[in-house]
Parts: C-alpha cells; sequence; structure tokens
C-alpha cells in the first residue's frame, strides 16, 4: 500500500507568470493554502504534510500562520523563488515511512475529493502521475506583442491541474537535481474542470463557487443506533 508525504508549493507553477500567486488568497474568509492543507488532513495514507514559502514571505507567513499549520502537524520549509526550487528544499526531508511524494499547487482548492483518490490509486502503478483537464476550445499562439503566429486543436493539448504524485526515488532524483520532469515522463490522469487556480484577489469568488459545485464526500453514519451515543 503506498504512503504519501504532501508537499504544497507556495511559488508558481512551470509555465505560469511569477506574480500570479494565489496561495494567500482569501477564499470564503480563509487563504487558498489553508484550504489546500485541509484536503490532504484526516487520510490515512498520507503520513506528512510539508509547506514551502520563499524567502521573502517566510517571517510573515510564521506570524499569519504558524498556529494553524503547527495544530494540523504541517511542517513549514523554505525556497524558491522557482516551483522547482521549491521542490528542492524537501529533498532529504520526506518521511522515512512515506513511498511517494504528492506535489500540490497551494492555489489550487476545488480539487474533487474523487480526483484525489483517483491519483493515489494510479501512483501505485506509475513512477509520476498528473491531474490534467481536456482544454474545450482551440488555442492561439501568439508572439511576444500579442500578435496572432498559429491556431492549435484543442484535441491536441491538456491543461495541467497542479497536483502531481511521484514515487520517492523519483521525487529525490527531482529534488536534488533541480531538473523538472519532462512531460513524456507523466502519465496524465483526467480531473475535473472545476478545478481553477486562483491568481488574485478578483477571481476569489469565481474559485468560491467551483468550490460549492464539488462533489462531497459520503459520511459514514453509525453502524449501529447505540453508536452514535458513545462518548
Amino acid at each position: 500500500m503506498a504512503v504519501f508525504s504532501v508537499l504544497l508549493v507556495t511559488a508558481s507553477p512551470p509555465g505560469q507568470a511569477s506574480e500570479a500567486t494565489g496561495a494567500f488568497v482569501k477564499i470564503d474568509g480563509r487563504e487558498a493554502l489553508l484550504r489546500s492543507v485541509e484536503m490532504f488532513l484526516n487520510r490515512e495514507n498520507v503520513k506528512q504534510i510539508q509547506i514551502c514559502f520563499t524567502p521573502e514571505a517566510m517571517e510573515e507567513a510564521k506570524r499569519k500562520y504558524a498556529a494553524h499549520l503547527g495544530f494540523s502537524g504541517v511542517k513549514v520549509l523554505s525556497g524558491g523563488p522557482r516551483w522547482i526550487d521549491q521542490i528542492g528544499s524537501a529533498s532529504g526531508k520526506i518521511a522515512a515511512e512515506c513511498t511517494h511524494v504528492i506535489v500540490h499547487d497551494a492555489a489550487r482548492v476545488a480539487v474533487p475529493y474523487t480526483d484525489l483518490e483517483g491519483l493515489m490509486e494510479v501512483a501505485e502503478k506509475q513512477e509520476a502521475v498528473a491531474l490534467a483537464s481536456p482544454v474545450r476550445s482551440a488555442l492561439v499562439e501568439v508572439d511576444e506583442g500579442g500578435g496572432a503566429m498559429a491556431i492549435h486543436p484543442a484535441r491536441r493539448f491538456m491543461e495541467l491541474l497542479g497536483t502531481q504524485v511521484f514515487l520517492r526515488k523519483r521525487f529525490e532524483q527531482m529534488a536534488t537535481s533541480k531538473q523538472e520532469p519532462h512531460a513524456s515522463q507523466l502519465h496524465l490522469l483526467k480531473g475535473s474542470g472545476l478545478n481553477i487556480r486562483v491568481g488574485g484577489a478578483g477571481e476569489a469568488g469565481l474559485v468560491k463557487a467551483m468550490l460549492n459545485l464539488l462533489p462531497k464526500a459520503k459520511v459514514k453514519g453509525p453502524s449501529n443506533p447505540f453508536e452514535e451515543a458513545q462518548w
């Protein structure tokens, strides 16, 4: 059975503008990064959660989130400014019992629990798995000035959804070398289109709406009429 360590990154993922981080944006009263942490709590197969802040954001992050993260058992790391630099900060810091490492973009909170469960299941058969969603419209390639250069059919592209899982050995290789995995090394698992990334405060309402549309996890009820009354 796979045992997971989770690394939440606050730096922008590859291909995203470096200033477009939404990990600190509040979604319905709570920062995206705290909501992301909560997605991985109380899972039997998750034995470790770590979150990485850039060095310049570290002091403020400790002041604002130390109590919450400490209560949840989340370890805090420092690294950046790039996504791969934050992965590198976890090199040698994965708990001994963990067989796999999940890397999650802390600015993505609208992730269906079914997508996470599917990702963990497939991870037992693949060295590197990433959630991805089909692109629904044709894409226009533009030059640096915004001029149209070419139109590409939607069927040739998928959007990475900010959550990847790696076999521990594969993660350690990536963290040590600080070399991003080539696309051909990723096994793509279809994820929900509701999983959008918050890039700024103006998108908080849209992300909240997506959260309200997510499927709800089934809560196991008491197995007998007396169980509910136990203290």
